[in-house]
């Protein structure tokens, strides 16, 4: 999506960590929260602590990096420059399967959204209409988009914070609940309870609500002092992290965990057991605003990468060719994309959020890895530094693995496997072609 910076102004780096805030919090939040309370009960706190502290270390990288060694193709053209051009072309390949499956799973999570108004109409066919209009704004342009792109950021963090306002008045009894009692008895032993293999599956969706973070990375050039960016980072991850406990203690306190369920966010489901007429629904138009306003950002990511990879002889020819302002092959691919995740939404009504969040997060995760191998590379790094990599590294290879201890996680990871066999087998013919 575009950045505040058309006009060449530069940011500062407060600036910067406001963007980075209202860019982040998505439908990853929003609804995958549910998949980890659900999976690690009130461990939730502990995963996305964790995630918090690997997202840390792989924007730190990529900011050091960006700052360092300035260029266009950014995190691609670092693996390139580390590995060698199958590094630069898989990369590639890598985050563009990342994006495809991060559009489906907020598509998905817009249908689910929607049947809060509607529910008894079919998961698919929320989708298409979401997906219609979403195709509809990258085929005329997303100016108008981009320029509402710090609103939709506003709304959000203005979602979180009326949330927390009416949990923190449900909790001090200024509410009337719907039934005889609200499940508030929550004492403080309960946040130490849960399962460890519980917090294991669930990291993997704890990072995913930081997906983004990449992009941020990318913005250290836009910084009036690139140094600033580090500090940019971690300001921003803070924020987030508080935002995210907070309303995480707030659910658990006013709801029991039983209640929770992955087709529907769990702040609409603890909204939902006060006499508030109007204020679910308010929420709901929230989440729906700004999770299509990240979708379409995804579908022009999507598009937009392919065209990238085409110019740069890492992707058919074809997909560089423009017509008006978009390449018609490289759109006809994404319509293409778009229709199968809606035909994938029709066979799997069930479980097909946590499919798709699996896989995504999962393909975003296997990038962040070979930033952080990159970045080893290409830099001089301190004792400190090798340590902090080592811990990002962990983090990353723990939350991989735990998707193979969940009979639907699982799905996902091999989901995952099969894009990468397709893109190694891609990058090996490649290579060998180029060889003769």
């Amino acid at each position: 999506m575009g950045k505040p910076t058309a006009q060449g102004k530069k940011l500062s780096w407060w600036q910067m960590s406001c963007i980075g805030v209202g860019c982040i919090i998505g439908t990853g939040y929003f609804l995958g929260s549910s998949l980890v309370i659900e999976k690690a009960g009130y461990l939730i706190l502990v995963a996305y602590s964790l995630a918090a502290i690997g997202t840390w270390i792989v924007y730190e990288a990529l900011s050091n990096l960006t700052a360092k060694h300035p260029t266009k193709g950014s995190f691609r053209t670092y693996a390139k420059q580390a590995f060698g051009p199958w590094a630069g072309f898989s990369n590639g390949w890598v985050y563009w399967s990342s994006e495809m499956l991060i559009m489906g799973s907020q598509l998905t999570a817009l249908a689910l959204f929607a049947q809060f108004w509607f529910p008894s109409t079919p998961l698919w066919l929320n989708a298409s209409v979401f997906a219609s209009l979403g195709l509809l704004i990258i085929f005329i342009g997303v100016q108008l988009v981009e320029k509402m792109e710090n609103v939709f950021g506003i709304m959000k963090i203005a979602a979180i914070v009326m949330f927390l306002a009416i949990g923190v008045a449900a909790l001090l009894g200024w509410l009337d609940p719907k039934q005889d009692q609200v499940a508030v008895q929550v004492t403080s032993n309960d946040f130490f309870s849960g399962h460890a293999m519980g917090l294991w599956v669930a990291l993997v969706y704890a990072f995913y609500a930081f997906g983004g973070i990449e992009v941020m990375g990318l913005m250290a050039n836009e910084l009036e002092d690139p140094k600033n960016a580090p500090k940019a980072g971690k300001v921003m991850l803070i924020v987030l992290t508080i935002l995210y406990i907070l309303s995480f203690i707030v659910v658990l306190k006013l709801i029991p965990i039983k209640s929770i369920t992955p087709n529907e966010s769990p702040f609409l489901t603890a909204l939902t057991q006060f006499h508030l007429p109007w204020i679910p629904h308010v929420f709901n138009a929230i989440l729906i605003i700004a999770g299509f306003s990240t979708m379409v950002a995804s579908l022009y990511a999507v598009t937009t990468m392919l065209v990238t990879l085409a110019e740069e002889n890492d992707a058919p020819a074809i997909f560089a060719k423009k017509s008006r302002k978009i390449s018609l092959p490289a759109f006809g691919l994404t319509t293409l994309v778009v229709i199968l995740s809606i035909g994938v939404a029709l066979l799997l009504p069930e479980n097909i959020f946590e499919y798709l969040t699996t896989a995504a997060g999962l393909m975003l995760l296997y990038n962040w890895m070979f930033i952080l191998f990159s970045y080893r590379k290409l830099t001089q790094t301190t004792f400190k530094d090798k340590i902090k990599l080592v811990i990002g590294i962990l983090l990353i290879s723990t939350a991989v693995s735990g998707t193979l201890f969940d009979r639907i996680s699982r799905a996902g990871f091999f989901v995952s496997l099969c894009f990468l066999l397709l893109i190694a087998s891609a990058t090996f013919f490649k290579m060998k072609r180029k060889q003769h």
